[in-house]
């Protein structure tokens, strides 16, 4: 036999022997089931930091998420692992988050992985994002691993969990693996579960590079830091890397892998999880789905990638002081490096000036966009009210989609508005059916089923316009159900709706940053609503200012700031009651004059107060 040819042969045994001790997965599970505890444990166990340096949810790396108890960025590490047998294994996973508006977070990590632990409550049982988490990482074709939290609870019921994971998800109860997070019990059987039942990545070594970025980060001495899945062949410091996307070369600094910090090694080869910096400044050669590969000597074929993310909530962010403008475009740009669910594009408003027209997953999802550029980038931003994006089919046959009050068309021009509408799926115990039967009503919701998972859970199923949910819909749907009920939806397409315009007129002026789209019927009360709290926030003035909410002439809702008024009768000591009236009516012309020629000047404040407060 020739000797190039053993050398291969001993070569791809030595390759296919590496691969076979790797194993890469994520965690996934509903909101607040206890993978963040579980990463915790995990990375205890393998004891690759410090006690000293150890802290609960490690792996939550930004203050939001540990207020909040929530992830809210999916965070890699690798861990070494020995095998009851002996064997050492190289374990590279994944903590996601829970809520359903990061759930594009959850698609990129299961891209990168070859298994998932599907963490239940023992307490709780499957809730709707269980599903919804499982069936995604099933696209994927993920070997899935049930595990079974909390059992150490009081209220624990693991017959009945195993009974629902056999029910509602298909997947075999018997064999979920049974832990306490907290306690750390059953975190030995997981990790063996983990090297026995996921299978090793697969790749070819001696290939041509491939790495898919999964994600990014960018660090201000350093430049971008790309998240990579290496699919085959090896990288190495030195060489050249393309952007398959871009096109654009840069030649490697470093390579590593994640332990909690970055940790340098020689190589990254096919079946890693790690990082690459290559002096990469611009922020806009480098996107998440995109494929790299060797300059020298190119892969033909990039990688799939990931499916576009398709933003629902839109709202305009414009900075307080206009001349921050340069500096917020630079935020939102690295701000987009992280976030890449994050969608926006340039916008301008009359009163606000330049700033960005943005689309989001969700409520939740622009919260977190407004907690981080203020935190993170030290930028000082105002968000106009939220929007969902309509279809308006105009009387010319053009069809247009707007999600930006300024675009709302002449009503005279538009033959229909349609609206998006999504499949609602409410898992809750039976006690409370009612009073979210209700809520969902009152929301112009259509039930379209109601299935009894057991005796005392019912998954109730309604088709409702997006914009209704999102306010305050879901912390009704937990104050009702005393935070028992689950909610997860999917958008369906459009249907038929009556769209108005309700213009915010200040002492007669319109605020264009005021403005919102809404339904006809809803219109009253919302224009109410946002009249009512400009009320609070404006301070008066020396002539009364009226606050109008308009639908094109119509007013629909008014309330008035009283004016200051100066005592001009303070000077008057008696005489005759003519000369009084006199200074009265000097006065009041006074003010007169004032209301034409005055301008009002609406705080920053006033602009959040009808973001945040919730509608009545």
């Amino acid at each position: 036999m020739p000797l190039v040819v053993l050398l291969r042969r001993l070569i791809y045994r030595e390759i296919m022997a590496d691969l076979a001790h790797k194993r890469n997965f994520c965690i996934v599970a509903h909101i607040d089931h206890g993978k963040s505890t579980l990463s915790d444990r995990l990375i205890q166990k393998a004891k690759i930091i410090d006690d000293r340096q150890f802290q609960n949810q490690i792996l939550d790396s930004m203050d939001i998420e540990r207020e909040r108890g929530i992830t809210i960025k999916s965070q890699a590490v690798t861990i070494p692992y020995t095998a009851a047998d002996g064997q050492n294994y190289e374990l590279n996973f994944v903590d996601t988050p829970g809520h359903v508006d990061f759930s594009y977070e959850v698609s990129r990590a299961i891209a990168s992985c070859e298994g998932a632990l599907l963490l239940v409550d023992a307490a709780q049982g499957v809730e709707s994002q269980t599903l919804s988490n499982m069936y995604l990482a099933l696209e994927h074709n993920l070997e899935i691993v049930p595990v079974i939290n909390k059992i150490d609870l009081p209220a624990a019921d693991i017959p009945g969990a195993m009974h629902q994971i056999d029910h509602d998800l298909g997947l075999d109860g018997e064999s979920a693996v049974l832990v306490s997070a907290k306690t750390g019990k059953g975190i030995d059987e997981l990790f063996e579960a983990i090297v026995t039942r996921f299978p090793p990545p697969t790749g070819d070594l001696s290939g041509k590079m491939r790495a898919l970025i999964f994600d990014c980060h960018y660090d201000p001495y350093r430049g971008v830091i790309v998240h990579l899945r290496m699919i085959d062949g090896a990288l190495k410091p030195g060489q050249t890397i393309r952007f398959m996307n871009s096109g654009t070369e840069y030649k490697v600094e470093s390579t590593g892998i994640f332990r909690i910090k970055l940790q340098e090694t020689k190589q990254l080869e096919a079946g890693d999880v790690g990082y690459i910096i290559a002096g990469i400044k611009t922020v806009s050669d480098v996107r998440v789905g995109d494929t790299i590969t060797l300059a020298e000597d190119p892969a033909q074929e990039a990688l799939p990638g990931f499916k576009e993310v398709k933003p629902v909530v839109f709202s305009s962010i414009y900075p307080i002081d206009s001349n921050d403008y340069e500096e917020l475009r630079d935020s939102m740009e690295k701000l987009t490096l992280n976030d890449a669910s994050l969608v926006y594009e340039k916008d301008s408003s009359l009163a606000l000036g330049h700033g960005f027209r943005c689309g989001f997953l969700g409520l939740l999802h622009l919260e977190v966009i407004q907690e981080r550029l203020e935190r993170d980038y030290d930028q000082a931003v105002i968000f106009t009210a939220p929007s969902v994006r309509y279809l308006i089919k105009l009387t010319s046959g053009e069809e247009k989609y707007i999600d930006n009050p300024a675009d709302y068309p002449d009503p005279g021009r538009i033959a229909s508005a349609q609206e998006p509408y999504i499949r609602a799926s409410i898992i809750t115990p039976a006690t409370y059916l009612g009073s979210i039967m209700a809520l969902c009503t009152e929301k112009r919701g259509v039930q379209t089923n109601m299935q009894y998972l057991d005796e005392k859970r019912v998954e109730i199923t309604y088709e409702m316009p997006l914009a209704e949910v999102l306010f305050d819909f879901y912390d009704r749907l937990k104050s009702y159900s005393r935070g028992y009920a689950s909610f997860d939806y999917d958008i369906i397409g459009y249907q038929p709706t009556e769209l108005v315009k309700i213009d915010i007129l200040i002492n007669g002026k319109g605020v264009d940053a005021l403005a919102q789209l809404a339904f006809k019927g809803n219109a009253y009360d919302k224009a109410r609503h946002v009249c009512s709290q400009l009320k609070e926030e404006i301070t008066r003035q020396q002539f009364k200012i009226a606050i109008q909410g308009a639908i094109g002439s119509q007013i629909i809702a008014r309330e008035t700031v009283n004016a200051l008024r100066k005592d001009v009768l303070a000077k008057c000591y008696g005489g005759d009651i003519t000369r009084k009236r006199k200074l009265l009516e000097k006065q009041k012309e006074g003010k007169k004059r004032m209301k034409m020629v005055g301008d009002v000047e609406l705080p920053q404040s006033a602009f959040l107060a009808v973001l945040k407060t919730k509608e009545e």
